[in-house]
């Protein structure tokens, strides 16, 4: 409630002691809806830093602040060597005006996330600048129609049927919960005015306190016993809230968005293991179509042709048991097909036991990262944990500038040259020396990287996949199946001149995939 009249009448009286007579030496910009007005007088400066920003809009006045360098845009000229005359509370109206030396004004409009800061030339009635041009209807603000007049005593409250809202619109979030909490809903007429006079007795005390309600930090004028800070002085209580806001509120949303992320990841990670232990346990338990073909072989002297059941005795079961066979098949086919089938799976099984082994270590990697991030207290040590593992994908606007597309598989990168040349550049720029190349073999085509992670494999499927790629963006894209070659970046050499985008492979595994592209993701 810091942008409510009940505190702004207080704090105004404190920014007239401290900016009244000093002149306005600059004012700027270096961060999205945020303005800083620096003031100076008598060998003291002062500033005025409002974050309009629609989330955390709040207003600090610090002793000093240092400009940047860069990205850093001056603004209102008009202000420049003008002396602050005053500064004037707009009764019951979430706003302030400062009046400066030639009769021109700076309104702060103080609406939530409609904040926005106005400048009236002298003697003009509706504003000539605005601070957040977005917000077009603040063209029309007349700043003598801004004041309200309230009457607050019983008559009106009566007349209203104690309607707190009607009575007293100026209430924020945390005076409305007081009534309410304190059973302002199911009292009589008498009872709420009590409650009423209470509260407006609680919002005369000058006592500031910072609280935490859901994931927002606020300023209180009540009482409260949990409050994270506490003054007397409204100026520091808006410096606090401003570090608050803006600083410890922003990381705690950045530190939640990456801890949902890695939770998210650990819950599919886990359904994974999940679902896939219990594939390798229903593989397990199944008759092995060798088996079955054992059997057909053995028995094939029983088999008429044309025959699509028969009942043999499994001699691995020491059972008669009815086996299915193919009409359109020899028995001598058909068991080929199942030793062929069989072999398929063992192979499948091997791949998911690798791929249950990949996901155990990304399951304990990501556990391991989620425990680590929620010690962080601080944007540097967040963002460099997140650089360092490499957690954070490419903006659109970055990848429009690399030379390569990037992709995202169970965690890993990939990154597909976009063309000859862009290939030798992903090579020389972008490769290390363990992360996993791939190319079509034998055609031309992409170069394909899978990024290297520290302390886990590759896995299986994400080499596939990658594998899927390489073929997709070759001469072989239209090929049912395609031989794609991978190797350790560090096997992969530029000869010199070479064409673009030619290599030597010193060393190379070949796997044959279908070409597959972005859109086709395997599930």
């Amino acid at each position: 409630m810091h942008f409510n009249y009940h505190f702004l009448k207080f704090l105004i009286p404190a920014l007239v002691k401290k900016f009244v007579g000093m002149e306005i030496m600059e004012c700027f910009s270096q961060n999205k809806d945020e303005l800083v007005v620096g003031c100076s007088g008598q060998n003291e400066e002062a500033y005025i830093r409002a974050n309009l920003l629609p989330s955390v809009s709040c207003l600090a006045f610090p002793d000093g602040f240092k400009r940047s360098k860069k990205n850093t845009v001056s603004l209102f000229p008009e202000l420049i060597g003008k002396k602050i005359m005053a500064i004037d509370p707009i009764k019951f109206e979430r706003a302030f005006l400062i009046k400066l030396s030639d009769n021109s004004s700076l309104l702060f409009k103080l609406h939530g996330t409609r904040s926005n800061i106005l400048y009236y030339h002298s003697g003009s009635k509706t504003p000539g600048l605005l601070f957040r041009n977005e917000l077009k209807d603040d063209k029309e603000i007349l700043i003598n129609e801004l004041a309200k007049e309230l009457t607050l005593d019983y008559e009106t409250f009566q007349s209203l049927e104690g309607n707190a809202s009607k009575f007293l619109p100026t209430l924020g979030k945390i005076p409305r919960e007081w009534l309410k909490t304190n059973g302002y809903l199911e009292v009589g007429l008498a009872e709420k005015w009590h409650l009423m006079t209470n509260l407006l007795d609680m919002l005369e005390s000058p006592l500031y306190q910072i609280v935490q309600l859901g994931n927002e930090y606020l300023l209180n004028l009540l009482p409260s016993p949990d409050s994270l800070f506490q003054t007397e002085d409204p100026i520091k209580a808006c410096n606090e809230l401003f570090r608050y806001r803006v600083v410890i509120q922003a990381f705690e949303k950045e530190k939640n968005h990456w801890l949902k992320q890695l939770e998210d990841q650990k819950k599919r990670t886990a359904a994974y293991i999940h679902k896939t232990t219990h594939k390798l346990e229903l593989l397990e338990n199944e008759i092995s179509p060798s088996q079955t073909a054992d059997i057909i072989m053995a028995n094939l002297h029983q088999i008429e042709r044309g025959q699509e059941e028969i009942e043999l005795l499994n001699f691995y079961s020491g059972k008669q048991e009815f086996f299915k066979l193919k009409r359109d098949q020899t028995p001598q086919k058909y068991a080929e097909n199942l030793y062929r089938k069989s072999k398929n799976r063992k192979k499948e099984t091997e791949q998911l036991f690798q791929n249950l082994i990949e996901k155990e270590k990304l399951l304990d990697q990501t556990t391991s990262w989620i425990e680590e991030i929620k010690e962080f207290d601080d944007f540097r040590s967040l963002r460099d944990f997140i650089k360092r593992n490499h957690l954070t994908p490419k903006s659109k606007g970055q990848e429009d500038q690399v030379p390569y597309k990037r992709f995202e598989i169970e965690g890993f990168e990939i990154l597909v040259g976009k063309s000859a040349k862009g290939n030798d550049e992903l090579l020389r720029n972008f490769a290390w020396k363990e992360d996993l190349w791939l190319h079509a073999k034998d055609v031309s085509g992409s170069h394909v990287l899978i990024k290297h992670r520290s302390g886990i494999n590759f896995p299986k499927t994400v080499i596939e996949r990658a594998a899927e790629l390489a073929a997709y963006y070759s001469k072989n894209k239209n090929d049912s199946l395609a031989p794609v070659i991978y190797t350790p970046s560090k096997y992969v050499r530029k000869i010199k001149g070479s064409a673009p985008g030619a290599v030597m492979v010193d060393k190379e595994s070949v796997l044959m995939v279908p070409p597959k592209g972005p859109q086709e993701e395997v599930t």
